[in-house]
């Protein structure tokens, strides 16, 4: 009797077991639970330090461009970023490294040129800020931006 109880509990186990094994039923459903990991080092923290930059939160938006430039040293966007938020910070100490760092990553560009001038300009620099303005005017084609900003430094 034993012997047949213990026989039948585990042909019930097998049987049991057995039920649970089919791929009919399998689950494909893609899920998001696991975020794609960006395919350029540091571009999280790049669109991140934008972000905070457009909330002015000029300190939050420092350390996220700084992680992009641990992550991605020739990221000329990041160099930027990094520069005009040391400049919002009043940190020109660390936007003029930063603005020097980018020159030689991305080359002396108009749009480069011009968020120095717009640094000189927060300094009070307005004769340097009018010399890089104007400077930069020359080399863009929409020239909206820097007309707005050698506005301000006539102004002030």
């Amino acid at each position: 009797m034993t012997v047949i109880r213990i026989a039948a509990g585990t042909a019930l186990l097998f049987s049991v077991g057995l039920s649970g094994c089919t791929t009919a039923g399998i689950d494909t459903t893609e899920t998001t639970a696991i975020a794609a990991q960006p395919a350029i080092p540091g571009e999280a923290d790049l669109a991140s330090g934008k972000a905070q930059f457009r909330q002015a939160n000029y300190g939050l938006a420092e350390q996220h461009f700084r992680k992009a430039i641990e992550l991605n040293a020739n990221s000329a966007e990041a160099w930027m970023g990094l520069a005009a938020a040391y400049d919002q910070l009043g940190r020109f100490d660390f936007a003029d490294r930063a603005y020097e760092q980018l020159l030689k990553v991305a080359g002396r560009k108009p749009q480069i040129v011009n968020n120095m001038g717009y640094s000189q300009y927060l300094r009070g620099n307005k004769k340097k800020a009018r010399k890089l303005l104007d400077e930069a005017r020359r080399g863009m084609a929409d020239t909206t931006l820097v007309d707005a900003n050698l506005k301000l430094v006539a102004k002030g």
